[in-house]
């Protein structure tokens, strides 16, 4: 994951140099319909966000730009294998909940550095076990659009700073997290109506750390479907998936279904305020396994033998700053709703969004 990462870097850095416009637009200091004004010269494409109404759609679609899609220019970049984030709706944010799963129905192209510190509750399951402490993760998503409607992402990897206590000083470690990646589609995407629907499926390769709670069983899949509705003339917006977590080895990972929600309000032409929250249904647990009544979450699966029916729903707020089109950062704070705590007592999450 980290030769991807690095290889997807110079990628990016080719595509500057070349001479496509959408290259030079990485900073967004181009409008819509720079270098095909003969093809597309519809002027609210040139906003920096919220940039296709009703009324300007027609105008870039019509010559195949879907608002910047693609580029009149594509065939003169390094990088015509890879298509630029779709521009129509760049009044929207990414979700932050449950980062793994909750995937943005957009097409897009993007870097994603990620940061999480994960406070565990003092103690875990029925049983009370001693727990507490925290870990820490540094990660980095990377989503690559292949078409205007396909595109590649790699939501899960990073490594992962141990400071647990308790029991959980001896279950995990600091190490790798396994690596996650797979395919999104995007079903439906209408305009004039603000409207996105996306399904897709990752597969989680069993490559981390086996002291960190990672590389267990043959790893798991997840299928998702993902959508989204701007409100308010794009000045609020809800996202909303559901998916299903299902392990190869179902005897040593347990199975979940999930549902996240999130709804942003736009307060300033910069600055978003978002709320989301997210449901797990445990419906199997492991065959074998610690019976520790827990399972972990979106970080970790510990493999344990008594988790069916538990039911966790976490909540978070937090906001977005967004000055760009390509650029956005975000900080939330996660906590439960329910008494079933699973392994979460409060999570802090820091993300930046480079987008092409």
């Amino acid at each position: 994951m980290r030769r991807l990462a690095v290889g997807f870097v110079g990628l990016m850095a080719a595509s500057l140099i070349s001479p496509s416009a959408q290259a030079l637009d990485w900073f967004g200091s181009l409008g819509c319909d720079s270098g095909c004004d003969a093809c597309c010269d519809v002027a609210c494409c040139d906003s920096d966000m919220g940039c296709c109404d009703s009324s300007c759609d027609c105008g870039c679609d019509s010559c195949g730009l879907g608002c910047g899609a693609t580029s009149c220019l594509d065939d003169l970049s390094p990088l015509n294998w890879v298509k630029p984030s779709d521009r129509c709706f760049d009044d929207f944010i990414s979700p932050m909940i449950d980062f793994v799963h909750f995937e943005d129905p957009r097409n897009l192209t993007e870097l994603r550095p990620i940061f999480v510190t994960h406070q565990f509750p003092n103690t875990l399951g029925p049983a009370n076990i001693p727990a507490g402490g925290s870990i820490q993760l540094f990660a980095l998503q990377f989503r690559l659009a292949l078409t205007d409607r396909l595109s590649l992402i790699a939501v899960k990897d990073g490594y992962i700073i141990d400071n647990t206590e308790g029991a959980l000083d001896g279950l995990i470690a600091s190490g790798w997290a396994d690596v996650t990646a797979g395919l999104k589609y995007n079903l439906v995407r209408n305009v004039q109506t603000g409207t996105l629907l996306s399904g897709g499926f990752t597969y989680e390769i069993p490559l981390g750390s086996e002291q960190t709670g990672q590389a267990v069983g043959d790893g798991q899949f997840h299928f998702f479907a993902t959508g989204g509705q701007r409100l308010l003339d794009g000045n609020a917006h809800v996202l909303s998936s559901v998916g299903l977590q299902l392990p190869v080895d179902q005897d040593v990972q347990s199975t979940t279904v999930h549902w996240n929600n999130h709804l942003d309000v736009k307060v300033t032409d910069s600055v978003y305020l978002l709320t989301e929250n997210s449901w797990w249904h445990w419906v199997d647990d492991a065959g074998v396994g610690a019976p520790l009544g827990v399972s972990g979450q979106d970080l970790l699966n510990l493999g344990v033998t008594n988790v069916e029916g538990n039911d966790l729903v976490t909540q978070n707020v937090g906001m977005k700053y967004k000055p760009r089109r390509n650029f956005e950062a975000g900080v939330a704070y996660e906590f439960p709703l329910t008494d079933f705590k699973d392994v979460i007592e409060d999570r802090v999450m820091v993300d930046m969004i480079f987008r092409y």
